[in-house]
């Protein structure tokens, strides 16, 4: 008599893979998690580019930078004091300044801030924090790898 052998995965078996596929998950999932907070942080990067820009482009018609937020008057509404297409959508909330100990027509500093009232909330960079860009050039954040 002829006895059919049944094909399959024994319990060990299974057990084996699970343990190895939760390994790998366990090692892969915080560098995926490191790698989407880069990208959104491209985000108030970029913004803070394109506001500088903007300020230069006023600075060369007006002999002076523009100081903005979120609360600003009619003068400063062609600047954008959030840094995706719309203030919910947006990562960062952005405003202008003066820089320290020097005044607007000298100086500007932008901020970007991660997840205020004002735009998404729910987004934070406990890492690089604020992210400013001043009209010298200078860069800063509240870690050195945030540039």
């Amino acid at each position: 008599m002829r006895t059919m052998k049944m094909g399959g995965f024994t319990a060990v078996e299974l057990m084996v893979v699970l343990i190895v596929m939760a390994i790998l998950v366990a090692i892969a999932f915080p560098s995926y998690q490191e790698s989407v907070l880069k990208s959104k942080r491209v985000e108030g990067r970029a913004a803070l580019m394109k506001l500088m820009q903007q300020q230069e482009r006023y600075y060369s018609l007006h002999a002076r930078y523009l100081v903005f937020s979120v609360a600003s008057d009619d003068e400063a509404q062609g600047f954008r004091w959030y840094s995706g297409d719309n203030p919910q959508n947006s990562l960062y909330e952005i405003s202008a300044q003066a820089c320290e100990g020097k005044d607007i027509r000298d100086c500007v500093k932008l901020r970007a801030v991660p997840g205020t009232q004002n735009v998404n909330r729910n987004y934070s960079d406990l890492a690089c924090g604020t992210l400013v860009l001043t009209s010298e050039g200078n860069k800063s954040a509240d870690a050195d790898h945030c540039w």
